[in-house]
């Protein structure tokens, strides 16, 4: 039976609506910034730290430098006094870890499909949209940049498929990783009517009739 469902998105394809909103249909929890919290909890670090390492791979002058400093005979490499990209991915895993174990969860990004690949009840889902989608998003969202939206959204897909390439040796949006992948063009509603059946789960909160598909 599944009992944890991860949502890997491109960046403004509405993914982090839709796992919010999938979490609410079932009345499970939603897996997102409460990880920053938990890490610097128990690595004893500040929570800035933490969401500066969050689905981001260390700067390459940082892991060049890294490697020199690990081959003294002072340091060695997984040095729990050092927190970065790296060691946040450990303890990323053991929560999930964790949370998958205790199932009912909705875990957004942060390289759980490939975390979680062979947890048992685990569902692995993808959202996309198409450009002219993610850069009205953009520009709603923060019109600041709207001016740069298409840059931002294609420096921002390029930095989680970097991530997930170096810490998994996966590739971000490859079909396999998944059990279903989605173009939110086809609204909110429809896109967790899917999952649900999909996933053969029964949400604890049922679908207002009458309410027509978010756009």
């Amino acid at each position: 039976m599944i009992q944890v469902i991860t949502v890997e998105r491109e960046y403004g394809s509405h993914g982090a609506e839709f796992a919010h909103r999938l979490a609410d249909r079932l009345g499970w929890k939603l897996i997102d910034n409460c990880i920053v919290d938990d890490v610097a909890r128990k690595a004893g670090v500040a929570p800035t730290l933490v969401k500066r390492c969050d689905e981001r791979v260390d700067p390459w002058y940082y892991r060049f430098n890294k490697a020199i400093w690990f081959g003294s005979l002072e340091r060695l490499p997984g040095d729990p006094d050092v927190f970065d990209s790296e060691r946040m991915v450990q303890f990323v895993r053991g929560y999930l870890l964790e949370r998958a174990a205790e199932g009912n969860c909705v875990v957004l990004g942060r390289g759980a499909a490939c975390m979680l690949s062979r947890a048992p009840g685990a569902f692995h889902v993808f959202v996309y949209a198409s450009m002219a989608r993610k850069i009205r998003w953009v520009e709603e969202h923060f019109p600041e940049h709207a001016k740069e939206a298409e840059r931002e959204i294609l420096a921002t897909d390029r930095r989680r498929s970097e991530y997930i390439r170096r810490y998994h040796q996966r590739e971000w949006d490859d079909r396999r990783l998944y059990h279903l992948m989605m173009n939110s063009c086809m609204g909110m509603d429809a896109m967790v009517d899917a999952t649900i059946s999909a996933a053969a789960l029964q949400a604890t909160v049922p679908q207002p009739s009458g309410v027509a598909a978010a756009g």
